[in-house]
């Protein structure tokens, strides 16, 4: 251990659409919403991830909440920066004579372009990065899941997050063959606002779309251990007045269907391009889950009904791909497959 060492300090971050992570010394020490609160007329920074997700939806003129990242990739820069630094400080709030350089490794949608990849590199400098990995999602997945990457052995891994799901296959150390496609989580969230101005005439926002999405949500109408009825309140679009129904599992079913097919369709598309050797092993091992889109109820089911293999969601899959980037993380001269400029 070098003397200089001491003052490098290690962070893996996953940076999601809808929350970001970070891991330091193998443990999640920020978990929050990947969401900023900006003071338009000082353009000041008044709250990061937690605060502002509770001011999301509520603002007056003066205070807008931004969400940097749009389909797993940067889409307000400066924003993104602040959210990254803001975390940063969250993690050591008393570090204030001392900032160590930070070497980072940071997970990114396979499907990215070199544009948006430079984009993260950036963010990640101007917010203190001096040593910069990145790294595949659907990789990262397969680490935090506990699958020996390294290995002439195909395994199949999907990662279904905020903005993006990711498939891929990969064995001895790399990925290969991939599809990415920006239908995910916060697709399933506007599914489940439209469906109710359609169906039901009630306006909602997006933070009560997601609660939905977390106490009923399903991609079967026929479930084993059904979660009951869930009382959503918003606004009646005949008599502009608040009003209060109740939505039942299998209406969201029907409400995500489309979007469920979407991935069905990518990953059949995925298992299309696989090489058969590689085909052979997944048939074996089955398919894996991560992400927070895949603790959908029934969607393990419905996804090894149209595939006919075994599907296996990772335990604590919201947490599986930041795991992974931690581990890659501490084996950085190991793992060829970190890019680095």
């Amino acid at each position: 251990m070098g003397m200089f060492d001491f003052f490098t300090q290690e962070i893996a971050i996953d940076l999601g659409t809808a929350n970001t992570l970070i891991i330091h010394n193998d443990k999640v020490v920020v978990d929050e919403p990947s969401i900023v609160a900006i003071d338009r007329t000082t353009s000041k920074i008044i709250g990061i991830g937690r605060k502002a997700q509770q001011m999301h939806g509520k603002t007056h003129e003066n205070i807008k909440t931004i969400r940097p990242l749009k389909d797993g990739v940067i889409a307000d820069f400066q924003a993104a920066e602040h959210m990254i630094r803001g975390m940063i400080k969250m993690m050591k709030p008393n570090a204030r004579f001392f900032n160590p350089t930070l070497r980072m490794v940071i997970c990114i949608p396979s499907g990215i372009t070199e544009v948006e990849k430079r984009a993260v590199r950036d963010s990640a400098e101007h917010a203190g990065g001096k040593e910069v990995y990145l790294i595949h999602e659907p990789m990262a997945a397969a680490i935090g899941i506990g699958i020996d990457v390294e290995e002439p052995m195909g395994n199949m891994v999907i990662d279904i997050g905020g903005g993006t799901s990711e498939i891929a296959v990969i064995a001895l150390g790399g990925i290969v063959c991939d599809k990415s496609i920006r239908v995910a989580g916060d697709d399933f969230t506007s599914d489940i606002e439209e469906y109710m101005r359609r169906q039901h005439n009630i306006l909602i926002g997006e933070r009560t779309a997601e609660q939905i999405k977390i106490e009923v949500g399903a991609a079967l109408t026929e479930l084993e251990s059904q979660p009951e009825d869930y009382a959503v309140r918003g606004r009646d679009l005949m008599t502009g007045i608040p009003k209060e129904i109740y939505v039942t599992y299998k209406e969201i079913a029907l409400a995500l269907d489309k979007s469920i097919s979407k991935i069905e369709e990518a990953i059949l598309s995925a298992l299309e391009m696989t090489p058969p050797e590689l085909s052979a092993d997944i048939y074996k091992t089955g398919i894996y889950l991560a992400g927070g889109g895949s603790m959908l109820r029934g969607l393990d089911k419905r996804i090894s009904m149209k595939t006919k293999l075994p599907v296996h969601i990772a335990e604590d899959p919201l947490r599986a791909v930041a795991r992974g980037t931690g581990i890659a993380l501490k084996n950085v001269e190991k793992f060829q497959f970190l890019i680095k400029e």
